[in-house]
């Protein structure tokens, strides 16, 4: 049984922090970063900043292929360490929850999807495809079609394969790294929410479905009679499938859940590569070491 989040409107303050640390010097890098939320129609942005020590000489702020934000960051300034600190105040809209069972069948959105000579190009099927870190392979096919059965509704299987990834697969930091293909992941069951979304993802398009990565932060609520720890929380990813009646349904396989208004939306891509919160290029440096200190707080909460 899939969880629903309380659907209300919810405010969501944002701390990200990024920390690195360098054995030698850095005399020039060049960062390209995804932390500035989506605006869409069921999130709005009501304040953005970013903080980055040592100062920039350029910040370019641009939209990326697929419509995400992001920031081009240039410095010339030689540094042993740099921090990027984003902050954020998210204001999200309940929107109308799909009916799954009123949803076309999976085998009719596939062929909607598959090209046809003189037959308008459908912008979706672009989600289709194999990516960096979501492969097509026939193990994810036979997964899906534990659910996918033939004539079954669209969401209706799509919610069904997001509680059995939920039920079957075990969350375990520190059992995967950015590195582990996703293959690798889904036979030995283990991984974090980067992992479970690749996974979903190659399941449906190993099926012919669009389906797509978003990445983001969730609201999580502290143990009853406990405080709320800022610093400790991280970013988020889950899934997006593509149904021509509702759009693109978010679902939340490591949480077993519909994406709600505890879900803050940052970009959404084909899958990780596409949306890393902070990537580039250095001069210098050597090794290094890097810290995250994420914080999501509710309104009544921030300070």
């Amino acid at each position: 049984m899939l969880n629903f989040t309380d659907n209300r409107p919810t405010v969501l303050h944002i701390s990200h922090v990024t920390t690195y640390r360098y054995a030698s010097r850095v005399d020039l890098a060049m960062h390209l970063l995804h932390l500035e939320p989506l605006r869409r129609a069921d999130q709005q942005l009501e304040a953005f900043r970013l903080d980055i020590d040592p100062p920039v000489t350029r910040n370019i702020a641009s939209l990326d292929y697929f419509g995400n934000p992001q920031h081009h960051l240039t410095l010339h300034t030689p540094h042993h360490s740099l921090s990027v600190r984003a902050e954020s105040r998210v204001r999200r809209l309940p929107q109308p929850c799909p009916q799954a069972e009123h949803s076309p069948s999976w085998e009719s959105v596939r062929e909607a999807m598959r090209f046809q000579a003189g037959q308008p190009f459908q912008a979706a099927a672009e989600y289709g495809f194999p990516s960096e870190f979501v492969p097509l392979h026939p193990a994810f096919a036979d997964y899906a079609l534990l659910e996918f059965w033939p004539g079954r509704s669209l969401l209706g299987a799509a919610i069904g394969l997001t509680s059995r990834i939920h039920r079957e697969f075990t969350y375990a930091t520190a059992s995967t790294d950015l590195a582990t293909p996703a293959l690798e992941a889904f036979y030995q069951r283990r991984g974090v929410c980067q992992d479970f979304s690749h996974i979903m993802i190659a399941c449906l398009r190993s099926l012919g479905l669009p389906a797509r990565y978003v990445s983001g932060y969730l609201l999580t609520e502290p143990p009853p009679g406990q405080p709320r720890l800022l610093g400790v929380d991280a970013s988020h990813a889950w899934v997006a499938v593509y149904c021509p009646q509702h759009g693109w349904v978010e679902l939340d396989p490591t949480n077993n859940m519909l994406a709600g208004t505890s879900h803050a939306v940052i970009a959404c891509g084909r899958d990780y590569a596409d949306v890393a919160p902070l990537r580039g290029v250095i001069q210098g440096g050597g090794s290094h070491t890097l810290s995250v200190a994420v914080s999501v707080v509710p309104e009544g909460e921030f300070r």
